[in-house]
């Protein structure tokens, strides 16, 4: 069952959290309860009744991938936690990033293989069902912030009950929005009135609510009565336009859908997770679009990658131009973000153009202190929001893959 994909998914998770919420009513949060709950609605999302162990629906293949990777991640960090009380080797730390890395680096491999995938069975079963799970992207996320940290000496210590909780919490587990170790513990033990939860469930069914609007009625029509019937554009370069727009608004939409519902039913659990978009089409450069959009994901990305990357080259001196350095890290976060969506030509152009653009717009504002605009505010805003929003649809057009 896909989180959020059809209505009896919404209907089953509410059965299953209403003890939950019943309890918050009264001001009372346990996170015994809300960790059953969490497996209850993993076991539900990952049954499957033709891929599985034993003739038990719930042992399905990718509920066992899921249960091997979240182990092999536990013991790795545990590990590492062991190691870097000692002896906290740079080497060491690479090999910790590599081998977190290296289960969702062969997914993507086998995903983006040049063979049909189809045909490489084991017992009848596809290699990429048995290697591949929903939501691995995202658990690998959390693990590798966790070793940054650790790296960072910021987490010394770690129970395997809390990053089990925080590893597995059902309402982002497929896509987000990306939350921290730190901040989750921190919530999740903040004491909870009835106040608070009262505000935390009026919220929720707000969101809830704008999800559906979003999800299942604007990305819905666009989808079904302007992409699915674009063959009217017999002109490929009309097409092309057509898709891009319409396909930028559908990504949004149906997006931003699944993140509301996601962040809803973390709020009815009394986990604040971070928003994912905040009006990114309203963007007046592509900084402040990357700033709005999937955010999580950004500023994750922004932390993990660009600001250690330009830390370690200023620290090392290596190259003593500062803007090099940022243009090399931009280029180098929005490759590896653009490889993460998979290995595919389209993926890693995109993430190509995303780095061209921000080296670009660095350029751009060194010369505009050197020659101030005389355009008011306002008018530069409106100006800056339309030429945004047609640079990212066209890179959106580019992530599709259907650009040539």
């Amino acid at each position: 069952m896909i989180p959020y994909g059809d209505f009896p998914f919404f209907f089953i998770a509410f059965a299953v959290l209403l003890p939950i919420i019943i309890y918050g009513l009264f001001g009372k949060k346990n996170i015994h309860l809300n960790f059953i709950a969490t497996v209850i609605m993993i076991a539900i999302i990952f049954k499957d009744n033709h891929k599985h162990i034993l003739g038990i629906p719930y042992l399905s293949y990718s509920f066992m991938s899921l249960a091997f990777f979240v182990a092999f991640q536990c013991i790795l960090i545990k590990l590492y936690i062991k190691i870097a009380a000692k002896k906290n080797t740079l080497p060491i730390f690479i090999l910790m990033i590599c081998l977190s890395i290296l289960p969702l680096a062969v997914v993507k491999v086998l995903q983006s293989s040049m063979f049909h995938l189809s045909s490489w069975t084991f017992h009848d079963t596809p290699i990429k069902a048995i290697f591949g799970f929903l939501g691995i992207s995202y658990i690998m996320f959390k693990c590798i912030q966790i070793i940054l940290e650790i790296r960072d000496k910021r987490i010394k210590s770690i129970k395997i009950y809390d990053l089990l909780r925080f590893l597995l919490f059902f309402p982002t587990i497929s896509s987000g929005p990306i939350d921290r170790y730190k901040r989750f513990l921190k919530d999740e033990s903040k004491p909870l009135t009835q106040e608070r939860y009262s505000t935390l469930l009026h919220k929720a069914i707000h969101y809830i609510f704008m999800g559906f609007l979003y999800k299942y009625v604007i990305a819905y029509l666009i989808n079904t009565y302007i992409i699915s019937n674009l063959h009217f554009a017999t002109d490929p370069l009309l097409y092309k336009l057509a898709y891009m727009y319409a396909y930028s608004f559908y990504l949004f939409f149906d997006f931003a859908g699944y993140s509301l519902f996601a962040i809803a039913f973390s709020y009815l659990l009394s986990i604040e997770t971070p928003q994912n978009f905040n009006k990114p089409f309203l963007s007046k450069n592509i900084k402040d679009f990357w700033n709005r959009w999937h955010m999580s994901l950004s500023f994750w990305f922004r932390d993990m990658i660009y600001m250690r990357f330009v830390f370690f080259m200023s620290k090392k001196k290596y190259i003593k131009n500062n803007l090099l350095v940022s243009n090399i890290g931009f280029m180098i976060n929005f490759m590896v973000m653009g490889i993460w969506h998979g290995i595919e030509w389209f993926y890693i152009l995109y993430g190509l153009y995303h780095g061209i653009l921000f080296v670009l717009y660095g350029y751009y504002e060194q010369w505009k202190k050197k020659h101030p605009v005389k355009i008011p505010v306002k008018v530069m805003d409106v100006i800056g929001i339309i030429v945004t929003f047609h640079i990212v649809a066209f890179g959106f057009l580019i992530f599709s893959g259907k650009l040539f």
